[in-house]
């Protein structure tokens, strides 16, 4: 096997910035000390863990006091969904963990388009009477189509003014899952017109199992934990301070290069786009050719088996994927592909190839090669 390897799966996982296991080191060490305890080290902890909110919720436009700490983004959805309740509207490519939470409501699942885009007429459409949250992801993990939150936060606002006119106190809010967005698209949340946020720091180089649920002061959460009263008795349990403070540092370099990192992905993804655009020229490519995300290339190679591909490309060090880690964990077809309307013929050769820091001219460029040459194996090998 190659021992070189050739990353290309960032939209699962990436290793921590080490800025900021730097920063979070010494709260392994020597600054131990339970935030809550009386005595002045655990006070200085506690103003450290302070501090890094204060930032996480500066990088937003948001105030810390509206920001809760969580265990990653599955444990800030569940937080979201389960407090607001009723009815509530999701499209269909969201990922599982808003998936399986919507279905716990009563719930309705909008459809997209070929692109996975999804429209806010649809969104419009599927309001009910009775719905209470909105939840549409900033951009897809799987074909890195971004959505136009703009658009459909006016068609909630629009809703929640009309239920106030004639005296109807149902709330509604709209809620974004940004976990695929951070450090490629600006999250501001005042300028996206949302109620809720969720981030993940395992995404952007942060540690893993640390998240955030950003809600307006208008909206009202039920703690899924309870205990000790942490974080405004919303989620209980001593503080995680050295992965708060490490979240911190990882959304801040984000935020300071989000501009360069999201040209500079964009530009590599386009050029392995052409390479296996010229190997290949009935590959189809998935997700908005303008609106997506900079470091994802979902392609898919009709007739060949995408998850056999995944193997044999590890072989030879590139690793991919062929879809979220969650759906190939459990071995099924992507409901993303599915719902964009893939035939199994051309989904089940499906490749999502998510580029990162890791990612650099020269690897891309070899990787991109293994890729042809491995695909154009398989094909010989089909055809025999």
């Amino acid at each position: 096997m190659n021992t070189e390897l050739f990353y290309l799966d960032h939209a699962a996982a990436t290793p921590i910035d080490p800025r900021v296991l730097a920063a979070m080191q010494p709260y392994f060490t020597d600054d131990f000390y339970n935030p809550s305890s009386p005595y002045s080290p655990a006070v200085n902890v506690r103003r450290a863990y302070e501090d890094a909110k204060h930032t996480l919720a500066q990088i937003i436009g948001a105030k810390p006091d509206e920001i809760v700490i969580t265990a990653g983004a599955t444990e800030s959805i569940n937080l979201a969904f389960n407090s607001i309740g009723g009815h509530v509207v999701v499209p269909a490519i969201e990922h599982h963990a808003v998936l399986a939470v919507a279905k716990l409501h009563n719930h309705t699942i909008v459809k997209v388009d070929e692109r996975g885009l999804v429209s806010p007429d649809s969104i419009k459409d599927a309001i009910r009477p009775d719905t209470r949250l909105v939840s549409v992801a900033i951009a897809n993990n799987e074909l890195g189509t971004t959505q136009p939150l703009r658009d459909i936060a006016t068609i909630v606002k629009n809703e929640r003014a009309v239920r106030l006119e004639r005296g109807d106190n149902t709330p509604i809010y709209f809620h974004t899952d940004a976990s695929q967005g951070v450090g490629q698209i600006d999250i501001n949340v005042a300028r996206l017109g949302i109620d809720m946020l969720t981030l993940n720091s395992g995404k952007i180089y942060g540690p893993k199992q640390v998240g955030l649920l950003w809600t307006a002061s208008f909206v009202k959460l039920t703690p899924l934990i309870v205990g000790g009263g942490q974080e405004r008795g919303l989620r209980s349990g001593t503080e995680n301070v050295a992965g708060t403070v490490g979240f911190a540092k990882a959304l801040s370099l984000a935020a300071e290069h989000r501009k360069f990192e999201s040209e500079r992905l964009t530009d590599l993804r386009d050029g392995l786009q052409a390479k296996l655009t010229t190997a290949f020229p009935d590959a189809i490519f998935s997700g908005h050719h303008k609106h997506r995300l900079g470091g994802h290339l979902h392609i898919s190679f009709p007739r060949l088996d995408g998850e056999r591909l995944v193997f044999t490309l590890e072989n030879r060090g590139v690793l991919v994927a062929t879809g979220s880690a969650c759906a190939a964990n459990k071995g099924t077809r992507s409901h993303v592909l599915t719902a964009i309307g893939l035939a199994p013929e051309i989904a089940d050769g499906s490749l999502r190839l998510t580029l990162g820091h890791l990612s650099t001219d020269e690897n891309i460029q070899e990787a991109g090669d293994i890729i042809v040459e491995e695909v154009q194996r398989e094909y010989a090998r089909t055809k025999s």
